[in-house]
């Protein structure tokens, strides 16, 4: 990047406000955010989960406990804890346990399966390893004799609250396991942290694995500094009220639930609202209860609420923000949400690799809609943050024109863990190359096409997914919409769409395609519909793509 790009002016620095085109002093870490807001409001809730409640001191002090036993275990500084929990305080516990104790966390998506837990903990080389009795009762514990884990801590999530809300805590408590250590009770222990491993803004806070919608997943190294910048840009340009309340809709061990939710609000000394796992009902009936003024979620799981027969508009009036990552916005989506509910949900853009979002819609604005393309803008950059559009070669491209989206900024990780090829190639000279197909208006407003790799070439016309997706879920009857290129010995490739319906809809794959040839080029339309009862994703709410191409390809 040179001078004289194009982007390197920023055009987007005229759409923020002073307040959010401010420079930040982030803290180093989120392990010292804890002691400010212990410092400041001891006594304030921290994690409301169901019933139960813990303070700041008391999360404090109980990691601690954590810390303490962890180093007593030999744990040293810089070895890797994996951490495979759902949204329960025992993750918060373990996470900021393993940080004082100078670890570097590995959360795991609890949906992995043994042999993707075994690969992650062996790239790794995970010396502890913190999870659910019944996962290391079901499988974890044959997983883990196969890899570096050289012991267990294991919790219950039926600890720290008496509700029981048996939609989502659908299980008993397991005899504590004999070759575990009891998680729930060395926080209650009151062991004392090591002293001299606090972490700096250099140092590794998390080896986040993508979620591996392509190919193996590789370790991304977010730092500290990348975290906590991150946690700060969301503070400052929420403008949220003082002590806000956060409700994590994403998944914690996902990095947008760690940042823009458990790290954004600890960092505002707010009250973080745990619900184990998404479940629509129990969602709705929290935000009644406890009246969050912030939460982040896949569109997926907005879908999901708006069609849940008990939603109102009284379940969302609380709000200040709703933000949207992870997965494509559709444009229909949020007008039919806004019209229905109230909040304009704003959309953003991340990766893991740059410590969740680089850029996203900031309160006051609306994002455009492209009037060629009908794609929504993901939303602007940050201050300190230079996004650009490339082509093949590298170059950039004007504005308008689609071409690779590439980043730079305080958020980028370094690199992958280990894997200096793998750096190499997607980080040159410092600059993440997101593989994502976009481009930026004169403004800098920033619009994501779709993923390179998941281009349609159809008798050598291009089609991006997205485009087709958003026209189908402007259809009445659509819940979900998902396309993908399937071989086809005239066309090369041709189009299909995967779909699932609105409770009570009905629509035919015939009329669902012909509702798209009367919107779509003639190559564009699906010229394949499936109706499915659901689409599978990953814990994040990403609809997998990749899943249903080889489910095609399969049949």
């Amino acid at each position: 990047m040179t001078g004289s790009s194009r982007y390197a002016a920023k055009p987007w620095l005229g759409l923020l406000t002073d307040a959010q085109r401010a420079s930040v002093s982030p803290a180093d870490s989120l392990v010292h955010a804890l002691r400010r807001a212990v410092a400041d409001a001891p006594d304030r809730t921290f994690l409301a989960y169901f019933d139960g409640r813990l303070s700041y001191r008391e999360v404090d002090e109980r990691s601690d406990s954590v810390a303490g036993h962890l180093a007593a275990r030999g744990l040293e500084r810089g070895d890797r804890v994996a951490v495979l929990l759902q949204n329960s305080p025992h993750f918060v516990l373990a996470l900021f346990g393993a940080w004082k104790a100078g670890a570097v966390v590995v959360p795991v998506n609890p949906m992995y399966k043994s042999a993707e837990v075994a690969h992650v903990l062996r790239d790794a080389e995970a010396a502890a390893l913190i999870c659910s009795d019944r996962a290391w009762e079901s499988y974890l514990r044959a997983t883990a004799a196969d890899s570096p884990v050289r012991f267990a801590l294991t919790g219950c999530e039926l600890d720290f609250q008496t509700r029981q809300d048996a939609r989502v805590l659908t299980f008993e408590r397991l005899p504590q396991a004999p070759d575990a250590d009891d998680l729930t009770a060395v926080a209650g222990a009151g062991h004392k942290a090591p002293e001299g491993r606090d972490p700096g803004p250099a140092d590794i806070a998390l080896i986040s694995y993508t979620s591996g919608t392509s190919g193996t997943p590789k370790g991304a190294t977010n730092t500290h500094g990348n975290v906590m910048y991150n946690a700060e840009r969301q503070r400052t340009g929420l403008e949220l009220p003082e002590a806000p309340v956060y409700y994590a809709l994403a998944p914690l061990f996902h990095i947008t639930g760690m940042v823009c939710q458990l790290g954004a609000c600890l960092n505002s000394a707010g009250t973080l609202v745990l619900t184990y796992r998404f479940e629509a009902g129990v969602v709705l009936d929290a935000f009644a209860e406890h009246r969050p003024h912030y939460t982040v979620g896949p569109s997926t799981a907005f879908m999901a609420l708006a069609a849940h027969p008990s939603v109102t508009r009284d379940h969302f009036s609380s709000f200040r923000v709703i933000s949207s990552g992870g997965a494509p916005l559709p444009p229909a989506l949020v007008e039919k949400f806004r019209a229905g509910f109230g909040p304009y949900i704003r959309n953003g853009y991340g990766l893991t690799e740059c410590t969740a979002p680089c850029a996203s819609v900031p309160p006051g604005l609306v994002a455009p809609v492209d009037p060629a393309s009908g794609t929504l803008a993901v939303g602007l950059p940050g201050p300190d943050t230079v996004v650009r559009i490339v082509d093949d070669t590298g170059a950039e491209v004007p504005f308008g024109e689609q071409g690779e989206i590439v980043v730079r900024g305080p958020q980028v990780v370094p690199g992958y863990w280990r894997r200096p090829d793998a750096t190499a190639e997607t980080f040159p000279g410092g600059e993440l190359r997101t593989g994502d197909i976009g481009f930026m208006d004169p403004q800098g407003w920033l619009y994501v096409v779709d993923r390179k790799k998941d281009m349609i070439n159809a008798s050598g016309f291009k089609v991006w997914p997205r485009e087709v997706e958003d026209v189908l879920y402007t259809h009445p009857a659509v819940r979900e919409a998902a396309v993908v290129g399937v071989p086809d010995g005239y066309r090369g490739e041709t189009v299909k769409a995967c779909v699932s319906l609105r409770p009570g809809a009905e629509a035919d794959p015939g009329e669902l395609a012909d509702y798209c040839k009367e919107r779509l080029a003639a190559y564009k339309y699906p010229r394949l519909v499936e109706v499915l009862p659901d689409l599978p994703k990953t814990a994040s709410g990403k609809i997998l793509r990749r899943e249903l191409r080889s489910q095609t390809h399969d049949n």
